[in-house]
């Protein structure tokens, strides 16, 4: 049986405050993850205060110190937010980005600034265009000359135009899942580049606006700094064609978000520094070539500041055995799943856990980690080696923090689980866990005639 790599060794896909108890058992801030999972129930979600808030932090400095001046990092809501962590990220110095009206409600329900809230999306309904405007938020990116023409009527006769972003399709192809690539020349998301004049004629011919920044993203869980830096150079390009063209100078690129962490060990991340290097000296060095004074840099970094903090808890239900000759000698059963983690099913992302009381035992077997859900796929972890797990064993799933409870689903009915926040000085409730009563309430008992 090859040996499963410990905790020890794949440090970085835990939190930075993971420990052990005198008799071995996983810890988060100080905290026993089997008593957490006894005291709150499985499945649940723990997030580690010190690891959000030292990530943003680094962010900040890394930016600080490679792209100077005004330049500011986001956070980006779509990986997961709450009025606890929006509160959090605020405090940090960090703005928001929302992709909707709920989110937007948050974010304003957590007192952030609505001067760093910029609203997102390909197809944002006008009434949740009215509610951002009516909110004063500092930016609305506009990814279609369709958006663009909508929000014309709604900020006519304004007095203080309201700033906004093109966000342009920049045709560079990151390498990561298709699904979570967004930057490439048939993306849905973003402007082509060849209608970046019939955006700059109707921006002109606006009133009520005004174009301050060009706006990219190229997807997700990328791991080079080169796409992102040639992102910046067709970005400049736009914005020579503007100045020069249209008239129009613009204040800002904004690169996106989509540094890649990793989830399984065996990935080589670039670091938070490495990656503002290259964006600043990519920024730099193409303005003083396009004839720029210094643009502001804007990031929306979300799946590298939340995943990593996140560890989803789980316990082992029912087993069942394989036949001779297969690739795991089980199914462990879990209590919880594509509910709550639709991403290995939804783009067979990896992941790595251990037995929580014993997570630096040698491994005894390889199993497959299922969910509980009526779907063939619903298999967070296929042939992960662990010590032998008994009926009751906690499992901990590392870097679950991103893009997990902001999908979840009641499929099956099944309520969604709490998130927790660590910290040395206790436990604070985020998210309670979800009843059925919660979702019997939305049902309206309608008896057919």
């Amino acid at each position: 049986m090859g040996k499963e790599p410990t905790v020890v060794e794949t440090a970085d896909l835990w939190p930075l405050g993971t420990g052990r108890t005198a008799s071995g058992s996983l810890t988060v801030a100080g905290h026993d993850l089997v008593a957490l999972a006894d005291a709150y129930g499985t499945p649940a979600y723990v997030f580690d205060d010190a690891t959000i808030r030292d990530t943003c932090r680094r962010y900040r400095a890394a930016l600080a110190t490679h792209a100077p001046g005004a330049s500011r990092v986001h956070y980006a809501g779509k990986a997961w937010l709450a009025t606890g962590l929006a509160r959090l990220i605020a405090a940090e110095g960090l703005g928001l980005d929302v992709v909707s009206a709920g989110e937007l409600a948050v974010a304003l329900r957590a007192g952030a600034d609505p001067a760093m809230i910029h609203l997102h999306g390909n197809a944002t309904p006008t009434d949740e265009v009215r509610l951002a405007l009516a909110a004063g938020i500092g930016q609305i990116v506009i990814d279609s000359l369709d958006a663009l023409q909508r929000l014309v009527p709604l900020v006519a006769g304004r007095q203080r135009p309201q700033p906004v972003a093109l966000r342009l399709t920049p045709e560079v192809a990151a390498e990561t899942h298709h699904h979570i690539q967004t930057g490439h020349a048939s993306a849905k998301f973003g402007l082509p580049l060849a209608a970046l004049d019939a955006a700059a004629r109707a921006l002109a011919a606006a009133d009520g606006m005004v174009l301050t920044a060009l706006h990219a993203h190229l997807g997700s869980q990328i791991f080079s700094a080169a796409p992102f830096a040639a992102a910046i150079e067709v970005l400049l390009a736009c914005a020579v064609r503007l100045r020069d063209a249209h008239q129009i100078v613009i204040d800002e690129i904004n690169i996106g978000g989509g540094l890649g962490v990793p989830t399984a060990g065996g990935q080589a991340p670039l670091s938070i520094e490495a990656y503002a290097a290259a964006l600043g000296t990519a920024l730099r060095d193409g303005c003083r070539r396009h004839g720029f004074a210094p643009l502001r840099l804007v990031i929306e970094p979300g799946r590298s500041i939340i995943a990593r903090a996140g560890v989803a808890l789980y316990r082992v239900i029912a087993s069942k055995p394989l036949p001779a000759g297969s690739d795991a000698a089980r199914y462990l059963h879990l209590d919880g799943g594509m509910g709550d983690n639709i991403r290995p099913a939804l783009y067979g992302a990896q992941y790595h856990a251990v037995l929580a009381a014993q997570p630096d035992a040698p491994a005894d077997e390889t199993v497959h980690l299922a969910g509980r859900y009526c779907e063939s796929g619903d298999v967070l972890i296929h042939g992960i080696p662990l010590p032998r797990a008994a009926i009751g064993d906690v499992v901990a799933l590392a870097s679950a923090g991103a893009y997990t409870l902001s999908m979840a689903s009641n499929y099956n009915w099944v309520p969604r689980p709490p998130a927790l926040l660590l910290r040395r000085d206790g436990v604070r409730l985020l998210q309670r866990r979800e009843t059925i009563e919660d979702m019997l309430a939305r049902d309206v008992p309608v008896v057919p005639a």
